[in-house]
């Protein structure tokens, strides 16, 4: 062996599989090859089979023809030298092979990189088109609206129809106690009737969570309509009570104005020069015959219940019914009703707030007759001929603005401990109210009001 340096690993097959081949190729272009053996030259003949022992044979049949007892001293001289020489020829074996490929942490990284990438844009994409494909959806399941798995759980609710209703305040009031999912459910079956429904006013027995169509089908059919029966909401002004009395019962409007105008024959406290307060808002079922005056009165006595109930003193029902139906038009959830009662007391607190000025919206509105309307006017806020204008009157308004519930007189009794000073209701829809201490706080809180109201015109 040309090396005897033991870990030197022996050739490979294809290394011996080139070097048989090179030992062919030169034999094929000499007559005879030198082979070196006991220190002389001997002839290989040509196509002779070259042990596998004699790597260094194969080495000198191409360069050299060794004399005689040369060979010993060549491989004394090189023997020092044989296992470099040897790897390089096994390098240069080797050579021929193609080159491995180094395992690479670069492809893993990029795959990575490109996941990520990936899921980025599929998350935007997401959120770009969340809303193009709410809309799709939308439009192509409809508007959203009770099945009939929900509405088997409803429960049996009054709804009042006025005269003079349209389409659109029928929907209204149906979505607002819940007899249907959405204004476009049953606004748009409306649309589609042919002919056109005729609603009379009055009082209708329906029930909660009901199918927009059965809704349209109860509200057609003359047996869902309460004779004698009128449903007076909270906040309700004397002005439309009178008129829901007219539309749920046989008795005249006029007949019902000219009761309301005698105040002194309903018992109530003697600073009372309407009947406004003390109208308590509930459902009430009259018998046929029942005079103006009757109904009138059975209202009145079921407010001095509801006072009685509270604890409220005969000579307090007067201030209690007063505050309570402030409350009563400015509040909307049911907690912010004892926020909005300490908002107007700290403001008649004259450490707290200087000028008195409660600064009420719903009263200068009521003292211009719309009653309806939650916005007034640069010029309505200056007129100081407006008694109920408490932008300009300091102090609790002059007299009830509409006529109030449990809620609102609880509110007015047990107000909530707090520091703030103003509230402004942000969505009127779902009665979201924002409270301050500070005037900055209060203007941020205007801005998002007034944004919802450009949206909102219907508000007025």
């Amino acid at each position: 062996m040309p090396s005897s340096t033991p870990e030197e690993p022996l050739p490979s097959r294809r290394q011996l599989r080139a070097q048989q081949a090179a030992a062919e190729q030169a034999a094929a272009q000499q007559p005879a090859t030198e082979q070196v053996a006991a220190g002389e030259i001997q002839a290989v003949p040509p196509g002779a089979a070259v042990a596998p022992e004699a790597p260094l044979l194969w080495r000198l049949s191409r360069e050299a023809v060794v004399p005689a007892g040369a060979a010993t001293d060549f491989l004394t001289a090189n023997e020092s030298n044989d296992s470099g020489r040897d790897r390089a020829q096994r390098r240069s074996l080797l050579a021929d092979e193609p080159p491995r490929e180094k395992r690479s942490h670069k492809g893993a990284w990029g795959c990575l990189i490109v996941f990520v990438v990936l899921a980025a844009l599929v998350a935007g994409a997401y959120l770009f088109l969340q809303g193009p494909i709410s809309q799709i959806i939308a439009a192509t399941q409809g508007p959203a609206d009770f099945n009939a798995e929900e509405a088997a759980t409803g429960k049996d609710i009054i709804v009042m129809i006025h005269d003079g209703d349209g389409g659109s305040e029928i929907t209204n009031t149906l979505v607002d106690q819940g007899v249907v999912k959405s204004f476009d459910a049953f606004y748009a079956i409306l649309l589609q009737t042919k002919p056109e429904p005729v609603f009379q006013p009055g009082a209708y027995q329906l029930k909660t969570k009901m199918v927009a169509s059965t809704a349209l089908d109860a509200l057609l059919d003359d047996g869902t309509r309460l004779s004698e029966t009128v449903v007076v909401p909270e906040g309700t002004a004397t002005v439309d009570v009178l008129q829901s009395i007219s539309e749920g019962t046989d008795i005249p409007l006029a007949d019902l104005q000219a009761a309301a105008a005698n105040v002194a024959s309903f018992g109530l406290p003697p600073e009372a020069t309407t009947l406004e307060g003390f109208l308590f808002p509930a459902t009430y079922t009259f018998s046929p015959g029942d005079t103006a005056q009757v109904a009138l009165q059975v209202m009145v006595n079921r407010q001095f219940e509801a006072l009685d109930t509270a604890g409220v003193a005969v000579a307090d029902r007067w201030s209690t019914i007063v505050f309570a139906s402030l409350i009563q038009r400015e509040a909307g959830l049911r907690d912010d009703y004892y926020k909005v009662s300490r908002v107007f007391l700290n403001r008649l607190d004259p450490t707290q707030w200087e000028s008195g000025l409660l600064q009420s919206d719903a009263t200068v509105a009521y003292g211009t007759g719309n009653t309806h309307l939650v916005t007034t006017t640069n010029a309505e806020r200056a007129d100081a001929g407006n008694l109920y204008n408490t932008y300009v009157h300091p102090g609790m308004v002059v007299g009830p603005i509409s006529n109030p519930g449990d809620l609102a007189i609880d509110a007015a009794l047990h107000p909530v401990d707090g520091p703030w000073l103003f509230f402004v209701t942000v969505n009127l829809d779902t009665g979201e109210t924002v409270f301050s201490t500070t005037v900055a706080e209060h203007d941020a809180a205007v801005v998002v009001w007034q944004n919802w109201m450009r949206e909102h015109p219907e508000y007025g």
